[in-house]
């Protein structure tokens, strides 16, 4: 039998997104654009419009059955931390693929106002595995410092420091950039992304209008694509695509990470939201 790849790993994502990892996209881009009036033009930073606080929860289907919840709260920063905000992301395998490979992740980025990367910190569960990963932006020094620990083994599992712009994203703050800008079909838009490990420049298409069903209503969408598998920011081969509404909420409702046969496709599906 073939071992199942962690589902962490896929989305990044949200994690590709949402990991989206944001895999993530799970999933799921890091964003500092405006809507680009001709493909590949440089952007500049425009305000930020973001929803005061939130909670979006999300079922996570893999090869057509219920793998895992996954729930992404967003708010302002804390009391003494500075302008700007704080986004929080659970997810949790279940059932089947639970008794398989049990993942349980906790990842969170502080944000500043224009939702340029300060920090993000990952307690990961995966498996036998126990990893806890932090990186620190250094808008100043241009630097981003990267350090994984081996939390079974007690051992650095990784670090380095890489060369970042002045102003960076992870892939949650990213998607909340995105919902503030409008968008025309068929333009793609550049934008820097970094998950501490990389740093590049990523291309975001809107590709279509569809209509979007799931459990928790069905919408009018905007389907965008984001490019960061195939050796962009990811190096596994894939394709990361996410469903906004088409109206000022600009919810995402659905992302889906199509990754090689032998993995599948991860799909997260919108099942209810909080806001305040």
């Amino acid at each position: 039998m073939r071992p199942i790849a962690p589902i962490g790993d896929t989305g990044g994502f949200m994690l590709a997104f949402l990991r989206v990892r944001p895999a993530v996209v799970m999933v799921v881009g890091a964003v500092a654009f405006v809507c680009a009036q001709s493909s590949h033009q440089e952007p500049a930073v425009p305000p930020v419009a973001a929803p005061r606080a939130e909670v979006l929860h999300y079922h996570v289907e893999w090869r057509l059955i219920h793998a895992g919840n996954a729930k992404l709260s967003w708010s302002p920063s804390p009391a003494g931390h500075g302008a700007g905000w704080e986004a929080t992301l659970l997810l949790q395998s279940v059932g089947l693929v639970s008794r398989l490979y049990k993942v349980d992740n906790r990842y969170t980025v502080a944000l500043d106002g224009q939702l340029c990367a300060r920090s993000s910190l990952m307690h990961a569960q995966e498996g036998g595995r126990r990893r806890e990963t932090t990186v620190t932006y250094d808008r100043e020094r241009g630097k981003a410092s990267y350090l994984e620990l081996d939390l079974v083994r007690d051992r650095i599992a990784g670090s380095r420091e890489i060369d970042i712009p002045a102003c960076v994203h992870d892939v949650i703050g990213g998607l909340y950039r995105l919902r503030g800008m409008p968008t025309e079909l068929g333009k793609s838009l550049e934008l820097p992304i970094s998950d501490g490990k990389k740093s590049v420049q990523a291309r975001i298409e809107a590709q279509q209008q569809e209509k979007v069903k799931t459990r928790a209503g069905s919408f009018q969408t905007v389907r965008y694509e984001a490019f960061l598998f195939n050796d962009v920011l990811y190096r596994r081969k894939g394709r990361m695509f996410v469903w906004l509404t088409d109206d000022e909420r600009r919810l995402p409702v659905q992302v889906r990470i199509r990754l090689p046969f032998y993995i599948g496709t991860v799909t997260l599906e919108l099942e209810k939201m909080e806001r305040s």
